[in-house]
């Protein structure tokens, strides 16, 4: 089973069908939060996954946990809290790149408990965004991503950078490398690594055994201490919205590095150029068909033949 750990919270997605002159647009709510996109992507590919996370109760904790369900995605990891849900004003610009603006003060995601295990069987943890910066929950994250990589437990990172909520840019930087020998993967976009600094030779000599880029419409690439390097090309597709294509990334990458059995430190070092060029040819049509739709709607398996 693949764990995903992180916020969940409700996107705010502006009506692309509005009257140009309006000036305010209808914002539609919507299911979202890195992790919880990951986790309901996994679900709809079909892999075993379970969320790890502390969900409001209210209204829009219960429609997350539904959506989660309906994924075929695990709960039990799920804590509970009377505080409302984090929100995320989405800002969709015209080539359909997505910016976002948090409402976060208070809210019942921030205050995560490190839970006492993870469940038996437990293959992958995935982390990233803002469940990394927001404290006092980013330390019992962190400290669960430290935990399970110590017990052998594969881990993938994507920081997801969101550098309205970070206050101290120095400081996450180093707790970001801080992170790396913790990490099996890590997988970051081009913007994110360019605001961490640093390169993928510099990241892998941390820790990690791969690490994957996302390029926007260039594609993705891999580089891994292997010495493999591989880029391939993004699908080409119309363009709703980008929100949830990289987290739809972040599944696809565990899902089929699961199936070939290479969901290991070790299987990312075995991994070839044919092998990486497959894995990253998957996530690319994953994430092209979360393009295509409005909001957060990564594909179900059915739809990547």
């Amino acid at each position: 089973m693949i764990v995903v750990a992180g916020e969940s919270l409700i996107d705010l997605v502006p009506l692309r069908t509005a009257a140009a002159d309006a000036p305010l647009p209808p914002l539609l709510p919507r299911p979202g939060g890195g992790p919880y996109n990951t986790a309901v992507a996994l679900g709809r590919l079909g892999s075993p996954v379970a969320f790890c996370s502390r969900v409001s109760t209210d209204g829009f904790g219960d429609a997350l946990l539904e959506g989660l369900r309906t994924a075929g995605v695990r709960t039990s990891l799920v804590q509970r809290g009377p505080e409302p849900t984090s929100l995320a004003v989405a800002e969709v610009g015209a080539d359909g790149s997505a910016g976002y603006r948090f409402h976060v003060t208070g809210t019942a995601d921030r205050l995560f408990a490190l839970p006492a295990e993870l469940p038996d069987g437990v293959r992958a943890l995935a982390l990233g965004t803002c469940s990394l910066v927001l404290e006092p929950g980013a330390s019992a994250y962190e400290a669960l991503l430290r935990r399970e990589a110590r017990r052998g437990v594969f881990t993938l990172l994507d920081p997801n950078i969101r550098p309205g909520l970070i206050p101290d840019a120095g400081a996450h930087r180093a707790r970001f490398r801080g992170w790396l020998p913790s990490v099996s993967l890590l997988k970051l976009s081009e913007e994110d690594a360019a605001w961490l600094g640093g390169s993928p030779g510099r990241w892998l000599a941390e820790g990690p055994a791969a690490v994957v880029m996302t390029h926007g419409d260039r594609g993705l690439t891999v580089r891994t201490r292997a010495g493999v390097e591989v880029a391939v090309p993004a699908v080409d597709v119309t363009v709703a919205d980008t929100i949830g294509a990289g987290d739809t990334v972040n599944a696809a990458l565990l899902h089929d590095l699961d199936r070939r059995g290479a969901l290991t430190h070790r299987g990312l070092l075995a991994l070839g150029a044919d092998g990486w060029t497959e894995v990253l040819g998957f996530a690319a049509r994953a994430a092209a068909v979360t393009c295509s739709r409005a909001g957060a709607e990564p594909p179900y398996a059915s739809e990547l033949g």
